[in-house]
């Protein structure tokens, strides 16, 4: 859908060579009409305005320019100090947690790296290696259940594998209670849902934060080895130096300091109360929806592309090559909001970022596009040479639980295919997109375990 862009705005298309407004593609929250979308970001060059359910920012689908503003210090996701709008915005938009959260996603400069330190070392490679096993017994016991149910009934692996397998891990890695696992996993799915209203957003986050709040009390009356409990005695005691030993090589520097954050010390350790709350929140939504989405997308390409998992089973690629082509065909993050301008930024092209303007990382049609991946980049080949993709990011952002989402989905598909070697899509199989412009994945996955009789 197109609209045209009108006056000045804080995100008004700047084309210095052309002297007729810029239409704006208007995107839609159901996530149907992506194709068609990504069609029109590739047409309309390297960035492009867009209607974020009635916000304006700039698109940026290309991969070079993209990766470039995602490691640029003149680019920040602290809509509080660098949205101009901010105010104005967040209390009527449906997205607003995505830029009014106080944790590392929306931090910049010193104050990114102090939070992000705190949170590296859950996500550092000894502790991932330490997973694996864990992992394996998660995946093998869903694998049981599966295989209990009643032959030639479909199954939808989104809900009994995708899903679960990764809100267990989080669980455990947050020590979260079994009585609050489920309701977790609801919540989380409708910060991802776009097509709900403001009202309705507001009052999930409501009972997010009241689960987040519990979960906190339970930990500090009995902390255990578990995150929560570690970013609660960092929060408790002021000092979060211990936290943070040896989490340095899991970030990037960002290289720009910052000013203006509530905490009174930009470059201490210790956490708000409410960074507390939102790094956890932080945790359980990142940790959760783009690992099943990942696992969704990765078997539906999978058992849709029979002749590339006849690869994988001659040996000739690796689980590890599925994952990453999964995560750079279908990005698990469709759109990423929101990254801001902190001055005046000048494009390819003649384009101008203003200071202030929103900026929205588009990765699922960076991941397909053709100045990277040629003009068959929306084929799934698990033998492609390029292997680069920015489904997890880039730079200081750059995601810390890549490494165990990669893990988790590699993990899954071994052990799925393993033990079902004729699992295929159920005969009237319908891959609805999930409805959002922000998740990437499908709304069931439905197969038959045994193949088609």
């Amino acid at each position: 859908m197109l609209d045209p862009v009108p006056g000045p705005t804080a995100a008004r298309p700047r084309h210095p060579s052309e002297g007729a407004p810029v239409e704006r593609l208007v995107l839609d929250p159901t996530g149907r009409n992506r194709d068609a979308e990504t069609a029109e970001l590739f047409e309309r060059g390297p960035a492009t305005p867009v209607d974020l359910l009635g916000v304006r920012a700039w698109a940026v689908a290309d991969p070079e320019l993209l990766e470039e503003l995602l490691k640029d210090p003149r680019v920040s996701k602290d809509g509080l100090q660098h949205w101009p709008d901010f105010a104005e915005v967040v209390p009527t938009w449906p997205l607003a947690i995505w830029v009014a959260a106080r944790n590392m996603f929306t931090a910049h400069g010193a104050e990114h790296r102090r939070l992000r330190r705190l949170v590296g070392t859950a996500f550092s490679v000894r502790r991932i290696n330490a997973m694996t096993e864990q992992v394996e017994q998660l995946t093998g016991t869903l694998l049981d259940d599966l295989a209990a149910k009643p032959p030639g009934t479909p199954v939808d692996l989104r809900e009994h594998l995708a899903y679960r397998l990764p809100i267990q891990v989080v669980a455990r890695l947050l020590g979260l209670p079994d009585s609050l696992t489920d309701s977790f996993r609801t919540t989380v799915d409708r910060v991802f849902d776009t097509t709900r209203t403001t009202d309705e957003a507001v009052a999930n986050m409501t009972t997010f934060y009241a689960m987040l709040d519990e979960l906190i009390a339970t930990k500090r009356r009995e902390p255990a080895d578990d995150m929560t409990s570690l970013l609660i005695a960092a929060r408790d005691t002021g000092d979060g130096e211990g936290a943070a030993e040896g989490a340095e090589g899991a970030e990037g520097s960002d290289g720009s300091g910052r000013s203006g954050r509530a905490d009174a010390a930009a470059g201490a350790s210790a956490l708000t109360e409410e960074e507390l709350r939102d790094t956890l929140l932080l945790v359980v939504s990142a940790g959760y929806e783009t690992t099943v989405n990942l696992i969704d997308n990765a078997i539906a390409a999978l058992l849709t592309h029979p002749e590339q998992l006849a690869l994988v089973r001659s040996g000739k690629v690796g689980w590890g090559d599925v994952v990453e082509e999964a995560l750079r065909r279908d990005a698990p993050v469709a759109h990423l909001p929101l990254r801001f301008a902190v001055e005046d930024i000048e494009l390819p092209g003649g384009v101008v970022l203003r200071k202030g303007d929103p900026i929205l990382a588009s990765y699922a049609a960076a991941g397909r596009h053709p100045s990277r991946y040629g003009e068959d980049g929306a084929v799934f080949d698990v033998t492609r040479p390029v292997k680069e993709h920015l489904a997890f990011g880039h730079g200081p952002h750059f995601c810390l639980g890549a490494p165990l989402a990669r893990l988790e989905g590699a993990t899954a598909l071994r052990m799925l295919f393993e033990r079902f070697p004729d699992l295929a899509l159920a005969p009237d199989a319908d891959l609805r997109p999930v409805e959002s412009l922000i998740s990437n994945g499908h709304r069931e996955l439905p197969v038959l375990l045994h193949g088609v009789r």
